[in-house]
């Protein structure tokens, strides 16, 4: 997903499956004749998206499929239930070791702010969607008016799933292990023969951009932004390799959900999980924050630059205003962290702090969640006393 200098891509950047929430069969990619069609579509659909006032709101206008008009109620006293206070302080940022969009590594100051201790699960977001009717990108059907020509029975909702195969491959064309799955969505995150009975508090997955902002805005939050997340995810330690030292599984203890084995067709599952684990499963970083490394990529507020480091503001960056992705020029891309349970050491290894990946906004995968972010003041201490 993540195309880069000398590590092959974690995650499929050019899979043209994905056009403006909107989702086409895996067959149908195979006709040469269309591809060209759904790349300008996804270019416009992903621009349109961009400006669209209410996150959540279909490319139609209409509100009754989305849930954008459900009130937004929420107690400003309970807000931060479940949320750690990451307190404002300086940082350096990237890595020399890293990609080149890692680089420069330079010190930026934040401001405090709340964020959530786990990842967003299915219970949590299932809640939001029982409370507002939201239909999340997945699982809306494509438009025919986008995609003129196609079969009719080919417009089906759904999404991408790894799909394994049964033995050692390029690990150059992640077009192998992904495929085009109808049904597949936060129901059913493998497609419809799956479901979440014992995975209530897994992390949500196959969720895009827009899905999580409607539920952050629902809740009363936000995303993190890119400097927020990687701040909160370094857990105060600075200079380290992982979020929690220098060694990938210290005393031979594994420390996040991640792949053990030869990706992508031997997974070996020695930290007990084969896709997404329970939340709190593994240690939590420095400031309490758990699964900020592996179980499932996270979303972040920010657009994707790779040079963005270079001259970002040193106070609060806000993120770009502008996305670019060279490997597809045009496609708007949004900022994921973390990493996830299909990320090894021999490939990927994004389950480092300053690693980043972009996916344009209307992607959801079977790997990729989100947490929620807060501004609000601080936790209020006691007086001390006399």
């Amino acid at each position: 997903m993540k195309p880069h200098d000398s590590k092959p891509p974690s995650l499929p950047q050019k899979l043209p499956l994905i056009v403006g929430g909107i989702f086409l069969a895996g067959f149908i990619l195979a006709i040469l004749w269309m591809l060209p069609l759904i790349r300008k579509v996804q270019r416009e659909k992903a621009q349109q998206k961009e400006m669209l006032p209410t996150y959540g709101l279909s490319q139609s206008g209409q509100s009754g499929q989305t849930g954008q008009n459900a009130p937004i109620v929420r107690d400003p006293a309970t807000l931060t239930n479940g949320m750690v206070w990451i307190p404002p302080g300086t940082f350096m940022r990237g890595s020399t070791n890293g990609q080149s969009d890692e680089k420069p590594v330079r010190e930026l100051t934040l401001d405090g702010f709340w964020i959530d201790a786990t990842e967003v699960t299915n219970e949590q977001f299932e809640r939001f969607v029982k409370e507002t009717g939201y239909v999340t990108t997945a699982e809306r059907k494509p438009d025919p008016r986008d995609f003129p020509g196609a079969p009719p029975e080919n417009l089906v909702a759904g999404s991408i799933v790894f799909s394994p195969p049964p033995g050692e491959v390029p690990l150059t064309d992640h077009f192998i292990w992904w495929r085009y799955q109808r049904g597949a969505n936060w129901r059913h995150p493998e497609g419809p023969e799956s479901d979440l009975k014992g995975r209530e508090q897994h992390p949500v997955v196959q969720v895009s951009w827009f899905d999580a902002m409607a539920f952050c805005k629902w809740a009363g939050k936000r995303l993190p932004t890119e400097a927020e997340w990687e701040y909160a995810a370094r857990g105060g330690l600075a200079g380290k390799e992982y979020m929690w030292g220098d060694e990938l599984s210290p005393g031979g203890k594994w420390q996040a959900n991640i792949w053990q084995g030869r990706f992508p067709h031997e997974n070996l599952a020695s930290d007990g999980f084969k896709g997404t684990a329970p939340v709190k499963s593994f240690p939590p970083n420095g400031h309490g924050l758990f699964d900020m490394a592996g179980n499932a990529w996270e979303w972040c507020a920010d657009l994707y630059l790779p040079d963005y480091y270079a001259n970002c503001p040193a106070k609060n960056p806000p993120g770009p205003d502008t996305s670019f992705d060279p490997n597809e020029p045009g496609v708007t891309k949004r900022v994921q962290r973390g990493g996830s349970f299909l990320c090894t050491d021999l490939y990927c290894g994004a389950y480092r702090p300053s690693t980043r990946m972009k996916t344009s906004p209307d992607t959801g995968l079977q790997h990729a969640g989100f947490r929620c972010a807060l501004t609000a003041p601080g936790p209020v201490r006691a007086p001390a006393r006399n």
